[in-house]
């Protein structure tokens, strides 16, 4: 088939080179030149492990391509696929200026028959507002699909090309047909492909992202009893985990969820189902659990210090979870924030997220480029994201290095009892 796809960002990138690996002819726009001219050149703008070798691999068979012109990735295509962003607008909704843009185009630019497909996290009836936009200027016959993206940050390729679930939702049979036969390398031995309807298909999707925040949510809330009243999280999570209806994943007490798309999916699923008049007082309670568990490491050292004016902190990891550069919205952000805003000082290291870190804090924080050399007369280590690196580090060169060996375990990866026997005061997540 030949493709056109819109947005190259986590979403439209992985699905561009994804389809393009399944044999397809694609082609990837962006209406950020600069972003195309790096592609070109081979450069990835994200950094999403296993993406270079399949983007590099399908460009080099000329079956990958990218332009800065819209147009060009409209006219001519079977299917052209939204995936550009839907970022969170002032009052909680998404913001779908981008999406009615590239439906606007496609109205005055496909050349025949067309499958349109929503791949951008959308509210429900999104489908039938694209429809509507596209039939003011179509020349051409077209079908509207739902097609949402269940990507992993750290790990979206292979969420692209061994998909739990593919969802399409369309009401036209010529659009499910088509991707029916799209999706057919990767659900050949088990068909996971559900089709319904373009509504059900939209909020799916958020109902998906809102459930694994709930979990996490549930879990930070657990664990902050758990403190209160001499309870162990870990044991706890390991104790439910253990039964089938609940399963272990998502269960993990931290210090609260960040990225491109729970935080937002959460508030705008809040949004639609206000104005639907049928509120979500659960989801609602998930986003409140979340923002408070962002203040907890702070308020942790706050007490083991009573004031942080002039106090080093030493902090591992910035980026909202590991295998990412993605500091939207990370519990790192809402740390440092904080002990600037109460005079400490902060040192920070993170694999991937420097260069979002420097943008955002310029010489305001100690940014370095070893994991050790922030701890240099710190006088606390604080983990925020659990990256391999941090899972077992020297715990004798960390202490030698430390001005005192105190540590905030904020994702409960060490052993307290082996960091208490070693000299260290140790502080977890929901932890005695």
């Amino acid at each position: 088939m030949r493709l056109g796809v819109v947005g190259t960002g986590y979403v439209g990138l992985v699905a561009g080179a994804g389809f393009a690996d399944f044999g397809n002819e694609v082609i990837c726009a962006d209406a950020d030149a600069d972003k195309i001219a790096r592609l070109r050149r081979g450069e990835i703008p994200i950094y999403e492990p296993g993406l270079e070798a399949l983007v590099k691999k399908n460009v080099d068979k000329a079956r990958l391509r990218f332009t800065a012109t819209v147009s060009e990735a409209i006219a001519g295509v079977e299917a052209i696929f939204i995936a550009v962003g839907t970022p969170q607008a002032a009052d909680g909704r998404a913001d779908l200026s981008a999406v009615w843009s590239v439906a606007e185009a496609i109205g005055k630019e496909a050349t025949g028959f067309t499958v349109v497909v929503t791949k951008s996290t959308v509210p429900v009836g999104t489908a039938d507002r694209i429809r509507e936009t596209i039939g003011r200027h179509a020349r051409h016959d077209f079908a509207v699909a739902s097609n949402p993206e269940f990507l992993k940050e750290g790990d979206a390729v292979n969420d692209f090309m061994k998909p739990d679930r593919v969802i399409v939702g369309a009401d036209d049979e010529r659009a499910r047909q088509l991707l029916r036969r799209l999706y057919a390398p990767i659900v050949r031995t088990n068909d996971r492909l559900h089709v319904m309807d373009a509504r059900s298909a939209e909020l799916t999707k958020y109902a998906a992202n809102a459930m694994l925040a709930t979990r996490i949510s549930f879990m930070n809330e657990l664990a902050n009893l758990a403190e209160k009243v001499g309870a162990d999280i870990e044991k706890v999570r390991r104790g439910i985990g253990s039964d089938p209806r609940i399963g272990p994943k998502f269960l993990f007490a931290g210090t609260g969820f960040g990225g491109s798309c729970f935080p937002k999916d959460v508030k705008a699923l809040q949004h639609t189902a206000r104005e639907a008049g049928a509120p979500l007082g659960v989801v609602e309670a998930v986003d409140r659990a979340n923002d408070a568990q962002k203040t907890v490491l702070a308020q942790k050292l706050l007490r083991h210090f009573g004031k942080l004016q002039g106090v080093r902190i030493a902090v591992w990891g910035i980026s909202f979870k590991p295998e990412t550069d993605d500091i939207r919205e990370a519990p790192a952000l809402a740390l440092i924030d904080r002990l600037l805003e109460v005079g400490a000082a902060v040192n920070a290291y993170d694999p991937a997220a420097m260069d979002g870190a420097r943008r955002r804090y310029g010489d305001r924080v100690g940014l370095v480029s070893d994991m050790y050399d922030a701890l240099y007369q710190a006088d606390a280590l604080v983990l925020v994201t659990e990256w391999h690196d941090f899972r077992r580090p020297d715990f004798g060169r960390m202490k030698a290095l430390l001005a005192r060996p105190v540590v905030f375990d904020g994702r409960n990866i060490w052993d307290p009892e082996e960091l208490r026997a070693l000299g260290y005061t140790y502080y977890g997540i929901g932890r005695p």
